[in-house]
């Protein structure tokens, strides 16, 4: 049996088209919109709006954690978009939207998602074809093994779209239950999986997941979100605790084979 699992596609559509080749399975674990790529500050949602001046701005605030200043950045061009009468909801979901119709389209039959922080779950129905199974808080049998997935982001100063609070995802973890591999989007809260060493900063990572690898003990637990950190892999107990990797910058899946 082999497995491709991607994370942090954003808007990398040209590479998720592949990544299922010589796979039985994909498995993608969210955040498919590219709102802004710190990488690139051209590309995305917002320079697409606001110009890639604005966006390099809003990155070294956001990097620099003066989160105020960048919210304050961010009303302002949104103000300047409202008064031309234009609602922001409507461009950001036309955006978002043009995004899903050509990701969705990518993935392979079978391909099993769960959302990221960045992503809108209300829309994903739309998109997900019959091939397309999408799970949160659930779990399925993949080749005899029991992977379970727990989707979005825990609440930070970004308020990306999909955050929500603890013990909503502490629920959606125990919901999953005992499983062979835990797939969620954040990682564990565990200090070298959460540390981003460009950002240079502590993304949010999850103590629910955390307490199920050590309760539970799956045989892997994968995750994305943290696009440099500090460890890809950290094993606790007998648990492989493993960062898929940044799949908009390297266009390649993590495989698992058994």
């Amino acid at each position: 049996m082999r497995v491709h699992v991607v994370s942090d596609v954003h808007g990398n559509s040209r590479d998720l088209a592949a990544a299922g080749t010589g796979a039985d399975a994909l498995l993608c674990l969210g955040d498919l919109v590219l709102f802004l790529d710190y990488a690139d500050h051209s590309r995305g949602i917002f320079p697409d709006l606001f110009g890639a001046a604005n966006a390099s701005a809003l990155v070294e605030l956001r990097t620099a954690r003066r989160f105020e200043e960048a919210r304050a950045l961010g009303r302002r061009l949104w103000g300047e978009l409202d008064r031309t009468g234009v609602s922001r909801e409507s461009v950001i979901e036309g955006a978002v939207r043009k995004q899903y119709a050509e990701l969705f389209a990518a993935f392979p039959t079978p391909t099993y998602a769960t959302y990221g922080n960045v992503d809108i779950p209300r829309l994903w129905p739309e998109y997900a074809a019959p091939g397309t199974t999408v799970l949160d808080g659930q779990r399925v049998e993949i080749g005899g093994r029991v992977f379970g997935f727990v989707g979005g982001g825990l609440t930070t100063p970004m308020r990306t779209p999909y955050e929500i609070g603890d013990e909503e995802f502490a629920a959606k973890v125990e919901a999953v239950g005992e499983v062979d591999v835990l797939c969620s989007h954040i990682p564990p809260d565990v200090p070298e999986l959460c540390y981003d060493t460009v950002a240079r900063r502590f993304e949010r990572g999850s103590a629910a997941l955390l307490h199920a690898i050590r309760t539970t003990r799956p045989r892997y637990a994968l995750f994305g979100h943290v696009h440099q950190p500090l460890a890809h892999r950290v094993r606790i107990d007998g648990t492989e605790c493993i960062n898929v990797g940044h799949f908009n910058a390297t266009g390649t899946p993590y495989v698992m084979e058994w």
